[in-house]
């Protein structure tokens, strides 16, 4: 699940919003405060979709609340994010989908980045169709099937094709590689954003029309609008090595945190915090719903939810 944003940095610090379009630049752009030993300040890296800030949100609240600390977000695409925590311009990423080439890059080779163990999240990418759609044309969930309904799930910006709707470029899809090697009559027509992909699944449902989109568990929209997912061809170990010949569903991942290896080493009682930081798919999606649906600011729906769990939190605590 893997997203495109430009930079933005935020938090407790005066420091500028930025915002525009592109990859971040982070050789000029970052917290000040990321990697400053001996002082009580920690940076995290927040991806754009907002289980990411769920757990961003929570671990910040309690950081500064329980323990003390002075808390930065560094917003940043999901590659870049991981150059910027190897070089220590942010101290952590709470949620990685994986990305195995800079694991062994930065994490077995040059060893500036360490692991910080699992979020207790397990994600999966999928392909989806709405429930209602599903109920009435049963067979739509097989792939081989999908041919079928082409014409149902057309668009203008699919041409004569049907549409499978993508959230941004850089979010982690095999899509185009699938519909190609599949030989499938659909397009990939991006959203841009996890925002506006959001927006339009949601007009879709309201107008109970078909469509077929690219998706991710966990998520707080299935509350909101059911989907039921395609089956893909099975995903087999090393199906997805090669980017330009997947023909397999995606993996069942099980998202994992990243510190940078300074940090880990002498970051004290926040390290060790986020290296205890573990929750329920369940918990997150509580936290993402305030923040999307509910329009809660994120600290406010991380004070709602650690009013509510304590019994979970204290046990991450140093």
């Amino acid at each position: 699940m893997r997203r495109r944003t430009t930079m933005v940095v935020t938090g407790v610090s005066a420091l500028a919003l930025l915002t525009g379009c592109g990859a971040a630049d982070m050789t000029q752009q970052a917290s000040p405060f990321a990697n400053a030993r001996g002082a009580k300040t920690v940076t995290l890296s927040v991806q754009s979709w907002v289980g990411a800030q769920a757990n961003v949100a929570v671990a910040q609240y309690l950081l500064e609340h329980e323990l003390g600390y002075r808390v930065d977000t560094v917003q940043v695409d999901e590659v870049p994010a991981w150059d910027a925590l190897s070089q220590g311009r942010v101290d952590a990423i709470l949620e990685d989908w994986g990305h195995p080439e800079q694991e062994q890059r930065y994490v077995e080779d040059k060893k500036t980045i360490a692991r910080g163990g699992d979020l207790g999240v397990t994600g999966h990418i999928g392909w989806f169709v709405p429930t209602y759609f599903a109920k009435e044309h049963p067979d739509v969930t097989d792939w081989k099937n999908l041919d079928k309904y082409a014409e149902q799930f057309r668009t203008p910006e699919s041409g004569g094709k049907g549409q499978l709707m993508d959230g941004s470029p850089s979010y982690v899809t095999n899509d185009k590689a699938l519909v190609k090697n599949l030989k499938l009559d659909y397009r990939v027509v991006f959203a841009g954003s996890e925002a506006a992909q959001i927006t339009q699944i949601k007009q879709f449902a309201k107008e109970k029309k078909p469509f077929l989109t690219y998706w991710y568990t966990p998520q707080w929209l299935f509350e909101k609008v059911p989907m039921t997912e395609v089956k893909l061809p099975p995903y087999e170990e090393g199906c997805d090595a090669d980017p330009e010949k997947v023909a397999c569903a995606y993996p069942v991942t099980p998202l994992q945190k990243y510190l940078n290896a300074d940090f880990a080493k002498d970051g004290g009682k926040a390290a060790r915090f986020l290296e205890n930081f573990r929750w329920t798919t369940e918990d997150q999606n509580e936290v993402s719903l305030m923040i999307a649906e509910q329009k809660l600011r994120p600290e406010e729906a991380a004070k709602k939810w650690v009013d509510s769990h304590e019994s979970v939190w204290r046990a991450w605590l140093p």
